[in-house]
This record gives C-alpha cells, structure tokens and sequence, in this order.
C-alpha cells in the first residue's frame, strides 16, 4: 500500500514566525499531535509537535512570546507519496517519531501518521 492512498490530505501546517501558543491552539482545535512548518510558499522547514512545546513550558516565561521556529525539529523526516508505507512506518519507529509531512517538490501535501498507519492494518484485517 502507498503513502498516498492513506496520507490525510486537509493538511494544517503552521509558519516558523508563528508564536508557539498559537502552534498549540492549532494543534488542540484539530485534534492533532503535530503540524508541518511552512514557508510561504508551502516549503516545509520543520516540523513541531505537542511534546517539542511541552518540553520549551519547562521554563516559564517564554510560551507567548517565542517563536515555533525556536522548538520545532528543523532536520525534518519526510515521506513521498509513492513510498510503500512499510518503509514508512519502519522510519516513524527507529525515529521515534509519530507522524511524518509528505512532500512533493519540498512542498507540504499530506501527512501519514503511526495511529493511521495502524488503522489501516486494522481495517484490513478485520
């Protein structure tokens, strides 16, 4: 099975100048754990999730006046559309990771997700 078949495709991303409390209201809103950094063009630079912004809460102060740039992974783990999403789910646990942006031309179009890489195989084998 490829990334495409499976990817969400209503992606909600995020730009690096954004504050991180509003990375976090973005998240909660869509009920996501995590959210590709774009440009303005749609470039991915990073990707943040929950845990980067809780580990940043640790020193208090800084929650809405800091920058997603300043805590989101910049050595960003990507996926192609036509990658067999075994290849994809191997990458998410060595990385330990749980969710990848897929990309196209360096741009953000989907995400895959371990929780949906899981409901797939589920749906399959029931």
């Amino acid at each position: 099975m490829l990334v495409e078949k499976i990817m969400k495709k209503n992606l909600v991303t995020v730009y690096p100048q954004d504050r991180i409390d509003k990375a976090l209201k973005v998240m909660v809103d869509n009920n996501i754990n995590g959210a590709p950094v774009v440009d303005d063009e749609g470039n991915i630079k990073g990707m943040i999730v929950k845990a980067d912004i809780y580990r940043f809460l640790i020193d208090p102060g800084h929650y809405e006046s800091c920058p997603v740039d300043w805590v989101m992974t910049k050595d960003v783990v990507t996926a192609e559309k036509g990658e067999n999403i075994l290849n994809v789910a191997k990458r998410l646990r060595e990385k330990n990771i749980v969710a990848i942006p897929v990309v196209e031309d360096n741009k953000a179009i989907g995400i895959i997700t371990l929780e949906g890489i899981v409901d797939y195989f589920l749906e399959d084998a029931i």
